[in-house]
């Protein structure tokens, strides 16, 4: 009888660590406050895109986005809309696909020329094949949305971290539009009311360690 209470609890235990490990992984990457890094991605065009190449920008919507996931083609128009109307405040979109070419081959760069091309982007759509953009941002779904504003030190804190709206399928049932609402806390100097929303989206395609 011990030795089965023994290894019940030897058996909880491992479960417990092990849901530990998972949680861990997941929140792993910046949080609300931090500075974001910089990084070099291969953009649709061919060019290289950085956030240091927007010399005017007072911040940035950073999505991470894909091709294939049906919640980040439910938000696509929006995340469009949102480049147009803050683009020319000085808080352009940056779109970007981490997802493993491998597991998901609509998610090549062909294939995200095409969709561009078909759907009127009017932001960058970068490459991130190595996917150590977006484990450094701690990014986890697609659609997953990270706010930067840009510091008198030229810094970029991200101020906001998370989904763009609560109606992850129609845009007309939002009735909260984080994103949105942070921008334009930014824009009118203040910080956002809401700082995280959980990000609702498909799971990002990892490569295989």
């Amino acid at each position: 009888m011990k030795r089965t209470i023994l290894m019940i609890t030897g058996l909880l235990v491992t479960v417990a660590v092990l849901f530990v490990n998972a949680t861990d992984a997941s929140e792993a990457g910046f949080e609300v406050g931090d500075y974001a890094s910089d990084f070099s991605l291969k953009n649709i065009d061919g060019k290289t895109v950085s956030l240091s190449s927007y010399s005017s920008a007072k911040g940035f919507i950073v999505v991470f986005t894909c091709n294939t996931c049906p919640y980040a083609k439910a938000y696509e128009q929006r995340v469009i809309e949102l480049d147009k109307k803050y683009a020319s405040q000085g808080f352009p979109v940056i779109a970007i696909n981490p997802n493993d070419v491998s597991k998901q081959p609509d998610d090549s760069m062909e294939k995200m020329v095409e969709r561009a091309n078909e759907k009127g982007y009017t932001f960058p759509y970068l490459r991130d094949d190595s996917q150590e953009v977006a484990t450094a941002y701690g990014a986890t779904k697609t659609p997953h949305v990270y706010i930067l504003n840009k510091e008198a030190s030229g810094k970029f804190k991200i101020e906001y971290i998370g989904a763009i709206d609560d109606s992850p399928r129609e845009a007309a049932d939002a009735s909260e539009k984080y994103v949105e609402e942070a921008v334009d806390a930014l824009l009118a100097g203040k910080k956002p009311a809401v700082t995280s929303k959980r990000a609702i989206g498909c799971t990002i395609k990892w490569k295989d360690a």
